[in-house]
């Protein structure tokens, strides 16, 4: 059976947690698009961690971790994962990388950077992690998949002779900085294909295998719906689709063969850089349930900047989970609310004097307005519990509410960082 987990908003919904809880009973875990340009943190028993491109299987010794071809692989980053996770006692995870995967090269990195600071005011809100410029050399065919590592040095130099040239013109004319060393590219790329070739396999093949032996094969998203390129707040998303839909691009299997879709939903909401956020709060009242959310406050695993945070969006959740094709929600953080006298929900959008509940397009979601429930709080810690009928009735209603809002079933309750912490539901809808 093949599962996926992927985020319904705009990404930092908890996925980690859930798939690491999930990984325990799969064989395959596979991250399937994106880069290290966000972060999935886990909280186990050999401590806290955020990984940015190692796949949330690697702590279970009886699972192949995979890394997709969809996914922006950065190497270096990679193996530095790979050394702290083991470092902390974690015993060597079974990984394979996809001999198809692209990878990430230090001028993407570069690329990004400048031009975040050329667009200054006006950027794109990036990490500066390549991702951008990477998926703009995959589709325009200029990028690097890994086999082509394994090339003959010639023809690699050709190669890079052909991007440079291109390169330069605007590293050189438009940046006004040095032009790529085409010289110590090539060294840098001799000595990640070997760092790297223990690992390169044919993931499709390996998946098609598993598959007929019914093993259980679950993928990993990153990000969410709100950051999806044709789907989300366009033009301020990110350049791989995080849809469980890609999943099977991304790995290499059937479309036909992803039974569950588990889609993960904060609480509340949060937000990493910019685009329209119609239930965002400022000032006081954010900084509170900034420093209340998330396992340590809502700060980003890959940037450590302040997230944005808001009430929750019911009309950008029930939106995300169709995208999606949402089997089941996952409901994360439920206890970060724990502190509130009143919680307000946005259960609608008004946009020139009518209300709406269905998700619009970015220009007419910059003049919408949230239309707030307000429900009343629990005021208390709700860390530990396990029966959802033993939680106050203040968020059992919370949830129900939600639920009825987004109309899709909400299955899992996470009330805690620990993988522990997950309340099993049976959905009123």
């Amino acid at each position: 059976m093949v599962k996926a987990i992927v985020g319904a908003n705009w990404g930092d919904e908890g996925k980690g947690k859930f798939t690491d809880m999930l990984a325990e009973d799969a064989d395959i875990v596979i991250r399937f698009q994106g880069g290290a340009n966000a972060g999935h943190t886990i909280v186990n028993d050999y401590g806290k961690f955020a990984l940015h491109t190692m796949p949330s299987g690697v702590f279970h010794q009886n699972i192949m971790n995979v890394i997709g071809n969809g996914v922006a692989f950065d190497i270096e980053k990679f193996m530095k994962e790979l050394e702290d996770v083991t470092s902390k006692g974690v015993p060597a995870p079974g990984i394979m990388v996809s001999d198809r995967v692209q990878v990430m090269m230090p001028y993407h990195v570069q690329f990004d950077t400048l031009e975040e600071a050329r667009l200054a005011g006006k950027s794109f809100g990036s990490t500066k992690s390549g991702i951008a410029p990477f998926y703009s050399d995959k589709y325009a065919k200029i990028g690097w998949q890994i086999n082509e590592f394994y090339q003959d040095d010639d023809v690699i130099r050709e190669k890079i002779d052909r991007i440079a040239d291109v390169k330069d013109v605007l590293l050189v004319n438009l940046y006004k900085t040095d032009p790529i060393d085409r010289a110590g590219l090539f060294e840098w790329i001799r000595t990640q294909r070997e760092r790297i070739r223990p690992y390169i396999g044919d993931v499709s093949l390996c998946l098609d295998k598993a598959i007929k032996e019914d093993k259980t094969i679950l993928l990993e998203g990153q990000l969410g719906t709100m950051k999806d390129p044709d789907h989300g707040i366009y033009p301020m998303v990110t350049s791989s689709s995080p849809l469980a839909a890609y999943g099977a691009i991304g790995a290499g299997i059937p479309p036909y063969e992803i039974k569950q879709i588990v889609v993960v939903s904060k609480a509340y909401s949060s937000a990493v850089g910019a685009g329209e956020f119609v239930s965002e709060i400022f000032g006081d009242e954010a900084a509170e349930l900034r420093d209340h959310g998330g396992d340590g406050g809502e700060y980003g695993a890959t940037t450590g900047r302040p997230r944005r945070v808001g009430w929750y969006d019911c009309v950008a959740s029930k939106y995300g989970c169709r995208l999606q094709g949402c089997t089941d929600v996952a409901l994360s953080v439920l206890d970060a609310l724990g502190y509130l006298d009143e919680i307000p929900v946005c259960v609608g959008y008004e946009i020139d004097g009518e209300v709406t509940t269905d998700f619009p397009v970015t220009s007419r979601l910059a003049k919408a307005k949230p239309v707030l429930k307000v429900m009343p709080g629990w005021k208390c810690d709700v860390k530990g519990i396990r029966k959802f009928e033993e939680l106050p009735m203040e968020a059992q209603n919370y949830v129900n509410l939600i639920e009825e809002q987004i109309g899709f079933p909400i299955t899992m309750v996470s009330n805690g960082p620990k993988r522990s912490d997950i309340i099993y539901r049976t959905p009123r809808i």
